[in-house]
């Protein structure tokens, strides 16, 4: 966070902890406000079908199992069934342990893989999958493009560098693409790089899900009873931490 966002997250949780009636902020207020900021409010009145609250558990579920399994994956801190404003029929909130300026491959890829696992769990419950993955496809093909543009991590492309990124017009808070100078050919060796990574991924999500789904049915049916779980309400989310250790 920047320190104009800090000073909002702050704002939020003095406002919670006025409506309850507190006499100082807690770390649950911090909480609650960091969510809030993040996902936004909650929306307990948009009601879900019953098929549809087994999708976003499963879902969910999905993610949070992922991040506890992954190598270098920030920690689980909530998963959530309750739809907020910002349009999320539901998170996985996960909280770095340090401040990060480098990232190699395998993370990146990682971090795919936790996107992806979302969908991954809905196909492995339902046998098909829903639109409930889009901002997930988004954030992972965000990922897996610059890996073969612009960080030179391809095997196939090599450390040629595909796409640049340049700074917005007077300093606009926006990045724009240099206009493409390689061939068709290459184009297309980029489209399917990018595809490979994403399969890839996708692979490697069913397989750990896979390998777990007795926990992934658990954790999804606990999800649906209490709307909100933790690690300390699910043991199998603090997985990642006890390897640490």
């Amino acid at each position: 966070f920047t320190g104009a966002e800090l000073a909002n997250l702050v704002n939020e949780a003095a406002i919670h902890a006025t409506r309850h009636g507190a006499e100082a902020v807690g770390m649950a207020d911090i909480t609650s406000a960091l969510e809030r900021v993040v996902a936004g409010m909650e929306r307990k009145g948009r009601l879900l079908n019953a098929r549809e609250r087994e999708t976003v558990a499963w879902h969910e579920m999905g993610h949070a199992l992922a991040a506890a399994r992954l190598p270098g994956a920030d920690p689980v801190h909530k998963v959530s069934i309750i739809p907020r404003t910002i349009g999320a029929l539901g998170y996985t909130l996960t909280r770095p342990t340090e401040d990060r300026f480098l990232i190699t491959r395998s993370e990146l890829e990682n971090r795919m893989v936790m996107l992806l696992s979302g969908r991954a769990a809905e196909y492995i419950r339902f046998a098909e999958v829903s639109t409930g993955a889009a901002d997930d496809l988004v954030r992972a093909t965000d990922i897996a493009r610059p890996i073969v543009t612009r960080f030179g991590m391809h095997e196939t492309l090599g450390q040629a560098v595909l796409e640049q990124e340049r700074g917005g017009f007077l300093g606009e808070d926006r990045l724009t693409f240099t206009p493409r100078d390689h061939s068709e050919a290459t184009a297309r060796e980029v489209d399917l790089a990018v595809r490979g990574l994403l399969d890839t991924a996708y692979q490697r999500a069913l397989n750990l899900l896979k390998d777990c789904r007795s926990d992934l049915a658990t954790g999804a049916r606990l999800l649906m009873e209490r709307e909100t779980i933790t690690p300390a309400d699910f043991p199998p989310l603090k997985i990642q931490e006890a390897a640490a250790a």
